[in-house]
């Protein structure tokens, strides 16, 4: 079967997770590899149907990859060029839906671009967005090629939104993990469906949500004590037609009243920029571990994303109740928030 070039962007530092999620789902005849000069993204050549791409949890985006042995972007509105992007914006279009597309490239606000803008929009009846547009087509430099000219790549994004932006958030509530992130978490935490599962300060739910969409657990259970965090999970499960696999409790985590016995607890910390402080998350860090411990059952792993890493280090170091197993660094949105994953002494 033909393969096709795709090109698939994550947030630098889950490259290793995202790679082993490409070889489960995709199964690729070659792993993927990191492209050149870029810490956030991977190339593969895939044999299955492009549609597939969508079930990928820990990508940002998946775009296919079209090379052109041409010296400048003007030459891409010419006739076999031209029929190739067109060719994959249907292919996107064909995975979902668009009615817009713009570009990402530099220079493009120039007359070239202006003339490719106008001959997509011919051939493809889809309109010309130059901030909103749906459909991303990427224009930029080939990889480099010793004293040969590199040409340009075109990178057309598969879908007319971000992998990353799942269909299930219906409620955005302030603080809320990044769901790529949190399918990490669930894939480095391992999906067991004898698991018993909580999600401490559960906000609105992504972590719980992202486990369930993962797989089957024995039980799910999401904790907070803010009621409109309990309200923006309850719409957010609905939405992922997962109500009725999860509890939702409001409550404090450090109520000795809680049921336990979780073989794994997932948690997000606030970081105290928009919930809680500072000032006050030493106490938090060091009640969350003393809090899961106390709920976690023998053996039972522990899963926090948390931002204030000297903090969270501090707090390991003074407790005896956990053990660290691994620890991956994340770039998102400018923060470096790391995963823990911590095994209960």
């Amino acid at each position: 079967m033909r393969e096709t070039r795709i090109e698939v962007t994550f947030l630098p530092g889950l490259g290793d997770v995202l790679a082993d999620e490409v070889t489960a789902v995709l199964h690729p005849r070659r792993p993927a590899a990191p492209v050149a000069g870029r810490d956030d993204a991977l190339a593969v050549a895939i044999s299955n149907p492009l549609a597939h791409t969508r079930r990928l949890t820990t990508a940002v985006a998946v775009f296919l990859v079209l090379h052109f042995d041409v010296p400048r972007p003007k030459s891409l509105t010419s006739g076999d060029h031209l029929a190739r992007i067109v060719e994959a914006m249907y292919s996107s279009l064909r995975v979902a839906g668009s009615s817009t597309f713009r570009f990402e490239a530099a220079g493009s606000d120039s007359s070239v671009f202006a003339r490719l803008a106008s001959e997509l929009n011919a051939a493809t009846g889809l309109k010309y967005d130059e901030k909103d547009g749906e459909l991303v087509v990427r224009v930029r430099r080939g990889p480099a090629r010793g004293e040969a000219d590199p040409g340009w790549d075109v990178l057309v994004r598969v879908g007319n939104r971000p992998l990353s932006a799942r269909p299930w958030r219906a409620a955005d509530y302030p603080g809320a993990a990044n769901a790529t992130i949190a399918a990490a978490m669930t894939r480095i935490a391992g999906v067991v469906p004898e698991d018993r599962v909580v999600n401490l300060m559960c906000g609105s739910g992504t972590l719980l949500i992202e486990r369930l969409l993962a797989g089957p657990a024995a039980a799910a259970v999401g904790i907070d004590d803010a009621p409109d965090a309990i309200a923006a999970a309850t719409e957010n499960l609905a939405a992922a037609s997962l109500a009725r696999k999860a509890q939702l409790i409001t409550a404090d985590i450090r109520d000795p009243q809680l049921e336990g016995g979780y073989d794994l607890l997932l948690a997000d910390p606030p970081w105290g920029t928009l919930h809680g402080s500072h000032a006050t998350n030493a106490e938090l860090h060091a009640d969350l571990l003393r809090a899961a411990h106390r709920l976690a059952a023998p053996g039972a792993r522990l899963v926090v994303l948390t931002h204030e890493i000297k903090v969270m280090d501090r707090c390991l170091r003074e407790t005896d109740q956990w053990t660290t197993r691994e620890v991956t660094r994340v770039f998102a949105k400018g923060h470096h928030p790391r995963i823990y994953v911590l095994d209960r002494a």
